[in-house]
């Protein structure tokens, strides 16, 4: 293998980072278990901070170009979150299946010269002061993105602190025999549960549901078709076909670390949350970006270990904040009358621009939001012209 940097996982956090490591230079092979991605999509949007992200490579307007929707709004539980007033090029959410995503981000990163290697699973990994052991291959570092049952952090033996589930929810893609909705819409919770029904294209729709069916579940119960029927018809809506249906749940739990050595931790392998207000593909596709760029300069000698560890320092309380948010959102989604009053005072007392900064990832770091992100495809430092005088501006935006 001999090679610079081995990332375990080609979701969306995987790929990104491949495609950052090789962008700066650096060798880098991908590991994933599965034969050839599935198609299957489980998160669907992309939050104005990873529109910004996107962009800086130059992968943004072809992925606006295939996005059902965009939606001007975030929510907090299903409460509308104005973007019209942030600070970004980009204030807006991306409607996309996860699927179309990794589609132009493997893309990209095999472009860059990432090897992506579908169907072989990373197996045992040793390290020392030199570099990292994959499945018996030289690498000098190696990077899990290998999800929330990650191998890597288990082999590592990393803390991996939080809360298990307290409630489970559905989601399935389905066609419906019928007319459906067609557009995009914000969850509206009521008083006997959720129930969100998204066109995908192609007549073909995404169903979330939280009643007392789902609220009773396991995550690993099977669903049955006629569950998804019911669930529908609350909205007076017929099922088709269930082209694929699952459960997720709202455990939440965080790596204490996620460096160890030689070896870090990304994306869902370092944080599992609840999906409310669709933070999870964002928060690790901002984690690779934050994690790319830095693995690549020490790689190419420019800079010293020590920056590596800045990775930790910068993306753990971010997430830790995520982690909050969607524990928050977890209560005022609760089907109950008492809640439900909550929710209505809630809204009205919150600073919904605060709120909205938070679920739309643009609450942290020393941003430059009128930045032109063309300046920043090449992945490296540069020095920009402000009223206060030049400063330099780190690959990812943010000043150095």
């Amino acid at each position: 293998m001999s090679v610079d940097v081995v990332v375990a996982g080609a979701g969306p956090t995987g790929l990104m980072l491949a495609g950052e490591l090789a962008l700066g230079g650096a060798r880098v092979v991908v590991l994933e278990r599965l034969a050839a991605r599935t198609g299957q999509s489980k998160a669907l949007n992309l939050q104005p901070r990873s529109a910004e992200v996107l962009a800086s490579r130059g992968l943004l307007y072809d992925i606006l170009a295939i996005a059902p929707a965009r939606l001007p709004a975030g929510h907090f539980a299903g409460i509308p979150l104005d973007y019209s007033r942030l600070r970004t090029p980009y204030p807006f959410q991306i409607g996309i299946p996860q699927a179309r995503v990794e589609e132009r981000l493997a893309a990209w990163a095999s472009d860059l010269g990432a090897e992506i290697r579908y169907g072989e699973p990373l197996g045992s990994f040793s390290q020392d002061g030199a570099g990292v052991v994959v499945n018996g291959e030289a690498a000098g570092y190696l990077v899990g993105c290998d999800g929330a049952r990650s191998a890597v952090r288990k082999q590592l033996g990393v803390a991996f602190p939080g809360r298990d589930a307290r409630v489970c929810a559905l989601v399935a893609d389905v066609t419906l025999a019928g007319a459906g909705p067609a557009e995009w819409t914000l969850p509206a919770p009521g008083g006997d549960g959720l129930l969100t029904v998204l066109p995908l294209g192609d007549g073909v729709f995404r169903v979330l549901a939280a009643g007392p069916k789902q609220l009773a579940a396991g995550k690993d119960d099977p669903v049955p078709d006629a569950e998804v029927a019911d669930a529908l018809a609350h909205d007076g809506l017929t099922l088709g076909d269930v082209r694929w249906a699952s459960r997720f749940t709202d455990t939440t739990r965080q790596a204490a670390e996620y460096r160890a050595g030689r070896v870090f931790l990304a994306g869902d392998a370092a944080h599992i949350h609840s999906p409310a207000g669709g933070q999870g593909l964002n928060l690790g596709l901002q984690d690779a970006f934050n994690l790319g760029w830095k693995l690549a300069e020490v790689v190419r000698g420019e800079s010293g270990d020590e920056l590596l560890d800045t990775y930790h320092a910068e993306r753990h309380p971010v997430a830790a904040r995520v982690l909050q948010s969607t524990q928050a959102q977890g209560v005022l989604l609760v089907p109950d009358e008492d809640v439900t009053a909550l929710r209505a005072v809630f809204s009205e007392l919150v600073d919904s621009r605060a709120l909205a900064e938070r679920v739309a990832g643009l609450d942290h770091g020393n941003r430059l939001p009128d930045l032109d992100l063309t300046l920043l495809h090449d992945g490296r430092h540069h020095v920009v012209d402000t009223p206060h005088g030049p400063v330099t501006v780190r690959p990812d935006g943010f000043l150095s």
